[in-house]
């Protein structure tokens, strides 16, 4: 029997004709538009169909999906500065990344991902418990508050299991580290151009005035009284700026010390991203950036020689790493002092003036013990220590609940991080933060401890410090720095990463470039250290 196919050319026909009138629609519209001088509608039509694509990609991927959406974290803040800063662009990252989870823990109910449980979620529940026990606190003036505190601390969490599944071999790994460090020479070398030309680099005339007081910040030598002007970069902060070079300055050591016990080429490209993010932070203006590179060379350097592969003799690789980063460092600062003498003079005067303990300018003292305990008494002071006034009034993004529900700014704020606990959730926060994040940085250190003397140490070390920093003497001069989107989710992403390593020694522990030529089969555990599957 034949069958008709009068139907189905019709049908054909009738798409076709709809989609011409669409397009002409569309064009007509865009013609209008551009006609009327109306740019600002078609940066937002060029958003709305990039996001389009980028949602289809990773419904259909969500390892690529995954990595748009950290290109997009990054760069988030370059576009609210030039299209305003609107909530839609800000919360666009959380729905993408939401995309992500759905994409992977579809693939994860299909059995083809394996996902893991690390010890230190036993210690992070009963926290949990009491931030969602704090976001129906009576005195809250809205839900939102609740929400939004939510978000900040812990809507990020699931990328340690994305990050997790994300890393199959060393291929994966290797991947991951240099495109981050691509990422970050490109943010830092624009943070150093901005540096040298002055605020009006990146930032637009334009800009919204609350992003504004943000992105243009002078500074003065607290001595000699010289004007310095701190670069945001990227980011709408000079803040936000100066934690993201200290997370990817700890991945840039990491990188360097894994790829050179690592048999592999890209070494080159790792130590130039190190010397430009080393550059980056010299020009940035920020006394704790500066003052965490430093201990941070200190300590990753001495750790990643006591570390060391001795017994395979391998160990004079690490010696000649050390020494090339030490070389790095010093070329970076002489070949800045001679190409920007008067730019970089001012910077330097402001590091001194404010690291010498004999200068007038001296505010290590004040910064790391003085103002916190100060902060932290007013917030044991306050009448409402017992149970807080709700999750998320003393967090990032107030302003942003306050823009939505019509109600006044919350002036409830301390600028210290035990201290914003307590006006959050009242004197038993502290004590259960410190519990789960004290377990998270112990399980941290025990796997770098047992990835001595092989290739993954030195980045499980850097991954391991970050941790630490971030959850302890970041947290203790202030909660922002866990919040900040950027911090956070790199700090989620690397604990999933770190976790992995000890898969991948199982899998390939004395042949690094096994992962090339072997095909990918789903993770076996075979460490006996490793964090127990679900």
């Amino acid at each position: 029997m034949r069958v008709s196919t009068v139907p189905a050319v019709r049908t054909q026909a009738t798409i076709g004709i709809s989609v011409l009138l669409l397009g002409l629609w569309i064009a007509w519209q865009l013609g209008s538009k551009i006609a009327a001088g109306d740019l600002r509608t078609l940066e937002y039509a060029a958003l709305v169909i990039a996001g389009t694509t980028v949602l289809i990609t990773t419904l259909r991927d969500w390892r690529k999906g995954f990595y748009m959406f950290l290109f997009w974290l990054l760069f988030e803040d370059l576009v609210r500065k030039y299209l305003g800063n609107n909530l839609v662009i800000y919360f666009a990252k959380d729905f993408l990344v939401g995309i992500v989870y759905l994409a992977f823990f579809t693939e994860v109910r299909r059995g083809n991902i394996k996902i893991f449980r690390p010890r230190f979620l036993m210690f992070f529940y009963p926290c949990l418990v009491l931030c969602i026990a704090g976001m129906m606190n009576p005195y809250s003036p809205s839900p939102l508050y609740g929400l939004m505190g939510l978000k900040l601390d812990f809507y990020y969490l699931p990328l340690m299991f994305v990050s997790y599944g994300l890393i199959r071999d060393d291929i994966d790994l290797r991947r991951f580290l240099i495109f981050n460090l691509m990422l970050g020479l490109v943010i830092g070398g624009l943070g150093i151009v901005q540096a040298i030309l002055g605020p009006t680099f990146l930032n637009p005339a334009n800009m919204a005035p609350e992003l504004r007081d943000l992105g243009e910040m002078d500074r003065f030598t607290p001595v000699s009284n010289q004007l310095l002007h701190v670069p945001s970069s990227v980011f709408v902060s000079a803040g936000r700026y100066g934690q993201y070079l200290v997370v990817v300055f700890a991945i840039a050591m990491g990188t360097v010390g894994y790829l050179l016990l690592h048999s592999v080429k890209r070494r080159l490209l790792a130590y130039l991203g190190l010397f430009g993010i080393v550059a980056a932070t010299l020009f940035c203006g920020g006394r704790a950036t500066m003052a965490y590179m430093l201990i941070g060379f200190v300590v990753l350097t001495v750790t990643f020689l006591w570390g060391a592969p001795w017994k395979q003799r391998r160990a004079h690789k690490m010696l000649k790493a050390v020494g090339r980063v030490f070389m790095m460092a010093i070329a970076a600062v002489v070949l800045i002092l001679a190409l920007f003498p008067d730019e970089i003079a001012p910077r330097v005067a402001f590091y001194t003036e404010s690291f010498d303990p004999s200068s007038r300018g001296y505010e290590v003292g004040n910064r790391t013990w003085d103002y916190p305990i100060k902060n932290l008494v007013n917030a044991v002071n306050q009448p409402l220590w017992l149970t807080g006034m709700g999750l998320g009034t003393a967090s990032l993004g107030t302003q942003y609940v306050a823009k939505v529900t019509g109600q006044p700014q919350i002036e409830n704020w301390v600028e210290e991080g035990y201290g914003q606990l307590i006006l959050e959730l009242g004197i038993l926060a502290p004590f259960l933060w410190i519990l789960w994040t004290g377990a998270l940085v112990i399980m941290a250190f025990r796997i770098t401890r047992n990835l001595r003397q092989t290739r993954f140490f030195p980045l499980a070390m850097a991954i391991s410090w970050y941790a630490f920093l971030l959850l302890f003497p970041f947290t203790y001069g202030g909660l922002s720095p866990y919040q900040n989107f950027v911090g956070n989710a790199y700090f989620w992403i690397l604990v999933g990463i770190l976790c992995k390593l000890p898969v991948l020694f199982a899998q390939y522990p004395t042949a690094p470039e096994a992962a090339e030529a072997k095909s990918r089969v789903p993770v076996t555990w075979a460490h006996p250290h490793a964090p127990q599957f679900q």
